[in-house]
């Protein structure tokens, strides 16, 4: 076993930007000349997450319109009374999500549905410059 290291950087839009990373991820499995092992993908910061989904038009729509419903930006929150940043639903809207995935891959290829792609969620309130770390232990 050993473990395989990169980081990728990305610019975001803020405001629920959906960034389809699976490609570059790919990339760095098919780099790393391992076969088999777990691939985590992880984004450091409180206000994004990294899950999957179809990337396509309309989840690209229906997504951030159901975060709007479950976590909505126009209510109160402590944390925007305290910091005065306006952001205290990105930090909860990224909670919920989480800041990691772990994929499995075989024979050099991440395990991936047909339709389902890496992405990234940046729910800032704003444009954000964000790494994500990539990290394989595999053989």
């Amino acid at each position: 076993m050993g473990t395989h290291h990169q980081s990728i950087s990305f610019q975001t839009r803020g405001d629920c930007d959906i960034i389809d990373i699976t490609e570059r991820v790919e990339e760095i499995v098919e780099k790393s000349k391992f076969r088999n092992g777990i691939c985590t993908v992880f984004v450091p910061g409180s206000t994004a997450s990294v899950t999957t989904i179809e990337y396509e038009d309309g989840l690209l729509k229906d997504f951030p319109d159901a975060m709007d419903r479950l976590v909505p930006e126009d209510i109160v929150y402590e944390h925007h009374l305290r910091w005065r940043d306006g952001n205290g639903h990105s930090h909860i809207r990224s909670s919920i999500l989480g800041p990691s995935i772990a994929i499995p891959f075989v024979d050099g290829r991440l395990t991936l549905g047909t339709w389902q792609q890496i992405v990234l969620c940046d729910f800032d309130n704003r444009p954000r410059s964000r790494k994500v770390e990539v990290m394989l232990l595999g053989d």
